[in-house]
């Protein structure tokens, strides 16, 4: 190996958040870390408490507004039927219910093909 272009390796303190001191070698002398294995809840077995209610509120809510919005949407689709399939029209002389009709599409014109003999 190369003198003087490798970090020297030595003892190390690792200072937690907890209080906890941990030594070990390492090329850093001290550092300093959040959590260790003392405070982890994956070590301890505590586990942490994560906002679950407001999480299944907040599904909850947007099941009720989906269940609305698909209420609204067949109220619509019904209306739109009615208004479609019937429609009266009042004249002076007689009631006469007109049923809406599809509108006519033209037919293709085809040529006719001559045979030459």
């Amino acid at each position: 190996m190369k003198d003087k272009i490798h970090p020297q390796y030595g003892p190390a303190t690792i200072a937690c958040a907890c209080g906890n001191k941990i030594k070990t070698a390492s090329t850093v002398k001290e550092m300093e870390v959040e959590v260790c294995s003392a405070c982890h809840p994956a070590f301890t077995g505590k586990a942490k408490l994560l906002d679950a209610a407001g999480r299944v509120d907040k599904f909850k809510a947007r099941q009720e507004k989906a269940a609305e919005m698909k209420a609204v949407k067949k109220v619509k689709k019904k209306v739109k039927a009615k208004a479609k399939t019937k429609v009266k029209v009042k004249t002076k002389t007689k009631n006469k219910k007109i049923t809406a009709k599809p509108k006519k599409t033209q037919k293709k014109k085809t040529r006719k093909k001559t045979i030459k003999k």
